[in-house]
């Protein structure tokens, strides 16, 4: 299906407390270039979509707002409040948009990703139903077992990054069963509910999810360069 034909939609989750961070804000509202990083990742995906979904703690939300206004930041986006879990959280995103069409699940704290992935990742889902950027794996894997551990071939992995981006209807039936502990990630509640996986899309090494104080130090440069 023609992907320009459907309606395409970014459902943006950010829920970190900063405390990697080792920083007293979370992580979504340090300063990047002067400005929130999560500005900057809402500013990635709103030229390509018709909606844009922030989802945030509850307690979180007043102070988005107030940082909205302090940087006369008026990019058109809605702000739910999410829920205990990731899981719960697209949940609540996902009953803000419709039926049909196909919406991008990024994580907020990765506001360096390109056009051209998010672009790879809508056109990818609305050829197969699904797509996740994925990068190989360069440093060498062991599995743990029982107190010991085995190396693996790591040309069997990749790493999964975002955004993960889905046919709506197939996501929205989905995100209908019960929660479990092993709802890592979106492709992952994709897949129990019977579709088949998700086609990979190469991710990018600058797509980085800021974590530790280090991942904020390089999204400094790659934003600068």
């Amino acid at each position: 299906m023609d992907s320009s034909r459907q309606g395409r939609y970014a459902l943006l989750v950010a829920g970190g407390s900063g405390l990697r961070m080792g920083a007293a804000l979370p992580k979504q509202f340090l300063p990047l270039g002067g400005r929130p990083v999560l500005m900057h990742t809402l500013e990635r995906f709103a030229p390509l979509v018709e909606r844009l979904i922030l989802v945030l703690p509850e307690e979180q939300r007043g102070y988005w707002a107030e940082l909205c206004a302090q940087h006369r930041f008026d990019l058109p986006h809605e702000v739910t409040a999410g829920g205990a879990t990731r899981f719960h959280s697209v949940s609540a995103g996902l009953s803000l948009l419709p039926e049909e069409g196909l919406v991008a699940v990024h994580d907020g704290v990765r506001p360096l990703l390109s056009a051209a992935l998010i672009e790879a990742c809508f056109e990818a889902a609305a050829e197969a139903g699904a797509a996740l950027p994925a990068l190989p794996v360069t440093d060498s894997l062991r599995q743990l077992q029982e107190g010991s551990s085995r190396a693996v071939d790591r040309a069997h992995y990749v790493a999964v990054q975002t955004p993960q981006t889905f046919q709506l209807r197939q996501l929205h039936a989905a995100y209908r069963q019960a929660y479990r502990p092993s709802f890592t990630d979106d492709a992952s509640v994709w897949e129990a509910a019977g579709y088949a996986a998700p086609q990979l899309v190469p991710g990018e090494p600058q797509n980085i999810k800021l974590t530790q104080p280090l991942d904020l130090k390089l999204a400094e440069l790659l934003l600068k360069g």
